[in-house]
């Protein structure tokens, strides 16, 4: 049996733009090592695997699926940009409307919408948390990074947030300074091992709803990862518990700028719900 790996790019609405997935809607027939697989094979930082959902998972009848997430190298536990691109996918087959995927991480609810044509993704992030950074860590990651600890901006204190998977959070004094990443792989990858993190979200405020971002991704194979939704939900969560941004806020991300492949994440803080909602647009990559 041949099995049909879908190409799609998340947060663009052009396959030159947004950060690349693939996706396979139906992985029923491959284990753990054929689906590591066909994600290196394939070479984009994740690829999503659909299965039929778990038993008791709530939701209409043929809207809701198992997935599981593939780097080049490992499983990772949540993936935003695959997650979007999968819904994208699935709405362009069944029709926009509500999905639910069970994804290792908890239940994550999709919407797509295709208003104006293009298709729009918004998904809602599992609880988030945020959690300090020991200061042997953070000066291990700024070795790793070559970034001196004057280069960082102090109103974005370093923690490490998860929405669906772990990331550390460190916000850069200028734009000049997030541009600048030549960074030692081996070394951050050993660190981000050894804490258990998926990227490193490296980050600098434009505005106070606008901010540039950057992921280092060396656990997944890659050396940067294009367009990052679960590590925007962690910094949306990370920004509201900071006071960064209000608890009501829309945010507005851009990625990928400084590696020729720009992507914009809507991030929505809404008072009452911890989740975080990560929204962006989808497209085919022929």
């Amino acid at each position: 049996m041949t099995t049909e790996v879908l190409r799609y790019t998340a947060f663009s609405d052009d396959p030159e733009g947004g950060n690349p997935a693939g996706v396979v809607l139906d992985a029923s027939g491959l284990d753990e090592a054929a689906m590591l697989g066909i994600a290196a094979e394939l070479g984009y930082s994740e690829t999503a695997f659909l299965t039929a959902p778990p038993e008791g998972l709530a939701g209409e009848s043929g809207r809701a699926f198992t997935v599981r997430y593939f780097s080049p190298q490992a499983e990772v536990p949540f993936c935003g940009h695959a997650t979007v691109a999968a819904a994208v996918a699935l709405a362009e087959r069944i029709g926009p409307g509500e999905l639910l995927f069970e994804t290792r991480a908890g239940t994550v609810p999709v919407s797509v919408e295709t208003a104006g044509g293009s298709p729009r993704a918004t998904l809602t992030s599992v609880e988030p948390h945020v959690e300090e950074v020991s200061p042997q860590d953070l000066a291990e990651a700024l070795a790793a990074l070559d970034w001196p600890a004057a280069d960082l901006d102090p109103a974005i204190q370093p923690r490490i947030a998860y929405a669906g998977a772990r990331h550390l959070i460190i916000g850069a004094g200028t734009r000049a300074r997030l541009a600048d990443l030549a960074y030692d792989f081996t070394r951050l990858e050993a660190l981000m091992r050894r804490l258990d993190l998926t990227t490193v979200q490296l980050v600098y405020r434009e505005g106070p709803a606008l901010f540039h971002v950057r992921d280092p991704f060396p656990v997944g194979g890659v050396v940067e990862d294009p367009a990052t939704g679960a590590a925007a939900a962690a910094f949306g969560a990370y920004a509201r518990e900071a006071g960064l941004v209000p608890a009501d806020a829309v945010l507005t991300l851009h990625q990928g700028e400084d590696m020729g492949r720009p992507g914009i994440l809507t991030v929505e803080l809404r008072p009452g719900d911890p989740r975080v909602r990560v929204a962006g647009a989808g497209t085919s990559i022929a």
